[in-house]
């Protein structure tokens, strides 16, 4: 659990696209709720232009990476052409070396594959820019269905909307669930959606029947405690079985049970952050019936216990 206050650098490249150096610097903007201190930085202080008609004047150059522990590569324009300028690749390499997490943005990924931190490892951009991406960098396992990849110290992310479920991600792994959720409603932005997502399905289905699925994961969330089957979601989605659960795991990433069970195993997360029921109760609350079946899917899931989960997420609180 992260103690203290957390500091991030946001590093702004020739190109850098709008959304992708304001998300980040939106999520984790220093608030009671967030214990973190943002700066956004360039490759020197002053003026950086931008992509799509802006440009920015940033305070910090690149002594903010020797500040940061964790530092956002936001996504610039033409990825491809050039690697960022040496001292840049320089700085990354340093910050990561003593210790800071780095985390891409869309086409930010270029810039961390040109440190080499990457290779060897998994990770994604941008859909449209994956095969440049694989050709650039081969040595590098580019997967291009999902929203973002953590390995731990370098993380990536699709196009800039992923990069909000990077943040949270991170900020998940930081603060907990119940923090995680809280900035979600803040930002108006879904709460979860999982890495293994697939960040461009194309669809030859009605654009209603996603309208409807959307709202059957909603509802599905007002009734975790209770015993939902695929057909129960089916019916709710007014599709048959089979269709209904092709479609969710084109959707999500995730069959209906799978979806499920990370759900419960969410607002589980959330009840052991935030009150002081037991196990055997947060399992009644989740629709998983007992504590042992509660332990055994977040052992499964998260690799941990509710006890440890909750000794971790309430130290210092």
């Amino acid at each position: 659990m992260l103690v203290g206050l957390h500091r991030v650098a946001v590093l702004v490249l020739e190109g850098a696209k709008p959304l992708d150096v304001g998300i980040p610097a939106q999520v984790f903007t220093t608030r009671a709720s967030m214990p973190y201190e943002v700066r956004v930085c360039g490759a020197a202080a002053g003026l950086v232009t931008g992509g799509d008609g802006l440009s920015y004047h940033v305070a910090h150059g690149l002594e903010t990476l020797t500040w940061a522990d964790i530092v956002f590569i936001p996504g610039y324009r033409f990825p491809g052409r050039d690697d960022p300028p040496p001292a840049v690749v320089d700085a990354l390499i340093t910050a990561h070396n003593r210790g800071a997490r780095l985390a891409a943005i869309s086409t930010g990924a270029f810039a961390l594959a040109a440190t080499g931190l990457l290779d060897g490892r998994r990770a994604t951009t941008h859909w449209h820019y994956t095969r440049a991406f694989a050709t650039k960098h081969p040595r590098i396992q580019v997967d291009e269905n999902v929203l973002f990849v953590d390995e731990g110290r370098v993380l990536t992310s699709a196009g800039a909307a992923s990069g909000l479920d990077l943040c949270l991600h991170i900020l998940r792994g930081d603060l907990g669930v119940a923090a995680s959720n809280h900035a979600a409603r803040r930002l108006v932005a879904a709460p979860y959606r999982s890495g293994g997502q697939a960040q461009y399905v194309p669809r030859s289905v009605p654009e209603p029947l996603g309208e409807r699925f959307a709202a059957t994961r909603e509802w599905a969330l007002h009734h975790l405690s209770e015993t939902l089957t695929l057909s129960a979601m089916a019916q709710h989605a007014a599709v048959s079985p089979r269709t209904f659960s092709r479609r969710f795991a084109d959707d999500t990433g995730y069959t209906p049970m799978q979806w499920i069970m990370r759900a419960r195993i969410d607002v589980a997360r959330e009840l052991l952050e935030r009150s002081q029921r037991t196990v055997e109760q947060i399992a009644t609350d989740v629709g998983l019936g007992t504590g042992s079946n509660l332990r055994r899917h977040f052992q499964h899931i998260l690799g941990t216990t509710p006890t440890d989960y909750r000794r971790t997420f309430t130290e210092g609180t």
